[in-house]
């Protein structure tokens, strides 16, 4: 029995340069930058820059969301069982 694989189509706008350097761009202030900033300058990144590098941006601030709020949740069911164990 196999496993059905999903992948995106070829070719569309994830091939494309400028939605490459949003996500490169948004990666880059990852680091650096909190949450809210990193949507503040998505906001910046859909008025003034190429569309397609603005869903770049805005696609790897999802990422980022959404890893922080399963490292968060992970971390919450850890320090809940390390406190179980010593009270056992």
């Amino acid at each position: 029995m196999s496993e059905l694989t999903l992948t995106t189509a070829p070719g569309g706008y994830r091939h494309d340069p400028q939605y490459a350097g949003g996500r490169a761009d948004a990666y880059d202030d990852s680091h650096t930058r909190t949450l809210d900033q990193l949507i503040a300058l998505a906001t910046e990144y859909v008025e003034h820059a190429h569309l397609l590098r603005a869903l770049g941006y805005c696609d790897r601030i999802t990422e980022v969301r959404m890893e922080r709020e399963t490292v968060a949740a992970a971390e919450t069911e850890l320090a809940h069982t390390d406190v179980n164990a010593v009270k056992q």
